[in-house]
Order: structure tokens, then sequence, then C-alpha cells
């Protein structure tokens, strides 16, 4: 294998990548990129068994090509490598027993490299019938939902995002059992089939780091153990988690006594300067009182002292409620709206965060006790 490439095009794509690779694996080979040079172009491969990765450089992007060819190598040191040569064109040759020169006019690098042939299989096969969604709608839904997810591999259901499709609707549901977020969007056309599945929230933050802020198409092709997303020249593999996911439609309140409209960012910024006299230890425990239209919100630490703001809102309804100030800053930080309304039934009831201007999205946080 021998051929000649930018950079700055080979860079982009080694950085999409590595992003399969885990430092912790303890497999030589999937450690490594594989290079796979054909007459369409440049394959670039990785997987840590979770995810895998493929990106694609298409041969009009390739200086010149002298001989197919692949070969793996290091990821962790080829990225680096690349990283660090000047922007200008590179030579990439493999010769006898695997060995890869990189090499610019004035730098040579000689690297030992990993027979391709034992490098997986990634079954990156694809449906005939994919969801389509834009690159942009699916990193907002996964921004506004990846932070519920829980952290606590005891329960691996709860670490991953719940994808429904019911006809044209989805819904997109995380929850560590304490909060939830729920996102509701409509698909361009009805799908013949019902879709309910879990996929691990830290494959999809991966994914997210690979999309751009655009709206560019992308597909998704859903099998029954995996899901693969292709976006633009980039084949994005992850696992499903097995199990069912909890059901969370009944948990989620449709009537309220308690409506509190406010805006989003002065009730962030309220709570956020509240939870500066709050600690880990304590829960970050923030506590809401509505009373003759004041909005208040307090925290008292006795290692630390107390802090009291004060809002004006349309609303004689009376309440006093506790919650975790780290849990509410997350939900309320979803929205990219103007206000917000919190809506409850009493002291104990679910907290319900929505906005009239995007009904698509709805966050619970649960209240805490206090004694």
């Amino acid at each position: 294998m021998k051929f000649i490439i930018k950079q700055e095009i080979l860079l982009e794509s080694l950085y999409h990548t590595s992003r399969a690779i885990s430092p912790r694996n303890l497999i030589p080979i999937l450690t490594g990129i594989k290079f796979d040079l054909k007459e369409e172009g440049l394959y670039l491969s990785a997987s840590d068994t979770d995810i895998s990765i493929q990106c694609f450089i298409p041969r009009e992007d390739i200086v010149e090509v002298f001989e197919y060819g692949s070969v793996v190598i290091g990821g962790k040191y080829i990225v680096e490598i690349i990283k660090k040569l000047p922007n200008t064109e590179i030579t990439i040759e493999v010769m006898d027993e695997n060995k890869m020169i990189v090499s610019t006019s004035n730098t040579e690098f000689n690297l030992n490299g990993i027979n391709s042939n034992e490098f997986p299989n990634l079954d990156l096969e694809k449906t005939s019938e994919p969801i389509i969604l834009k690159a942009n709608l699916l990193k907002k839904i996964i921004s506004q939902t990846f932070f519920a997810t829980s952290k606590n591999e005891s329960r691996p259901l709860l670490t991953g995002i719940n994808f429904r499709i019911d006809g044209r609707t989805m819904e997109v549901i995380a929850t560590d059992s304490y909060r939830l977020a729920k996102k509701t969007i409509f698909l361009d056309k009805d799908l013949d089939y019902k879709v309910n599945i879990v996929i691990p929230g830290k494959n999809l933050l991966e994914l997210d780091k690979i999309m751009g802020d655009d709206k560019d198409s992308l597909e998704i092709h859903i099998f029954e153990n995996k899901i693969l997303f292709k976006y633009k020249n980039i084949l994005f593999l992850s696992r499903l988690l097995s199990g069912t996911y909890p059901a969370t439609s009944s948990i989620i309140p449709t009537d309220f006594k308690v409506q509190i409209r406010c805006s989003c960012s002065g009730l962030f910024e309220m709570i956020d300067r509240a939870s500066l006299l709050t600690s880990d230890r304590d829960k970050n425990i923030i506590r809401l009182e509505l009373i003759n239209q004041d909005l208040i919100i307090s925290s008292n630490s006795p290692e630390i002292g107390k802090v009291e703001e004060k809002m004006l809102v349309d609303s004689m309804d009376e309440i006093a409620i506790s919650f975790s100030s780290k849990y509410m800053l997350d939900s309320i930080k979803s929205f990219e709206t103007t206000d917000v309304t919190l809506c409850m039934n009493n002291d104990n009831s679910p907290i319900i965060i929505q906005s009239d201007e995007d009904e698509s999205l709805i966050q619970l946080v649960l209240p805490i006790k206090t004694y």
C-alpha cells in the first residue's frame, strides 16, 4: 500500500475513527486503526466491540495512489503523529512485515503494524428502508436527554436512552429513576413497524461528537441487537442494550394544581446562585416556595450558611417543595426557550418542567423529602 494525501483530510477522518478505540482494551488488534486502500478510496476502521466506526475518504480526495493494500496501525500513535505533522502532503507506505512509513519532505516515521486479516469483521450492513433524521435534530435530542441517564452500571438499561417509534411518532426517553427527560418528534413518514430499543448513552455521546451541527440527513438502520448510523462518509455501529425499558408514561402527570410560569434564564440563575451554599453530601437540596405571587428559592446549610432569592410570578397558588439543584439546573438548561413552566400537584409530587414554546420536550424531577 502506498499513497499521498493531505494532512488535514487524513487527520479529520482519523479523529472520527479513533473514537471507537477504548484505552482500556487489552486486545492489541482493537487498539488499532485499520487502513484499507481500495480502488474507490481509503477506508479507516476501528472497534472496541461496543461501538465500531468506519470513515471513508473517496479517491478524489487522495492526491495520488501507487499501490492498494491494508494494515492495522496503533490508533493512539498514528493520530498523534498525523496531528503533529505540518499541514502538507503526507506519503504513507506499507512495506514487508506490515511496517508503515509515514513521511513528508522533512520527516519520516517507521511504525510496526498488525496484519489486517486479524481485524474483526465489522458487519456494517444496512437496511432497505432506513429512518431519516437531520443531524442537528439528533444532536438536539441527545443533548436534551443524555444528562438524565444513570451513571450506575448496576442497572444497565438506565444508562441508555430509550427510542420508541409508533407510526410517525418518535419518543426518546432517559431516566436514572430520580429524574426523567422526554423528547417527542414526528418523522417525515409512517414507519411500518414499531421500535422500542435502548442505545447506550455513552455511545450516543460519541456519535454526537462526530456529527456536525448541520441539516445534513442521517440514516438510521435498526437491527435486533445493533443500530447503524450513516452520516456523510461515516458509518457508526453501536450495540443495543438488552431488556425492556421501564414504562414511564404513567409517572408523568398531565393535570396540575400548581403552575408557575417564569423566565428560563432568571430561574436558572436563581437556582444556580442558591446552589453555591449546597453540598453533594446533602444532595444539593434547594427549597422552592410560592407565597403571594412570590417565588422564593432558598438553601440552608448549617456548616456554610443560607441564601434566599425572590421572583415575582403570575400565580396565586401556594406550595413548598424541595429538590436537587443539580437535577433542576440540568433540566432547565435543556430548554432553548424564553420561559418555562413548573407544574406540580403537592409538596411530594413530581415537578414537571415544560414550555409553551417547545411542546416536544418534557423534563421531570422528583422532590426530596426533608425532615
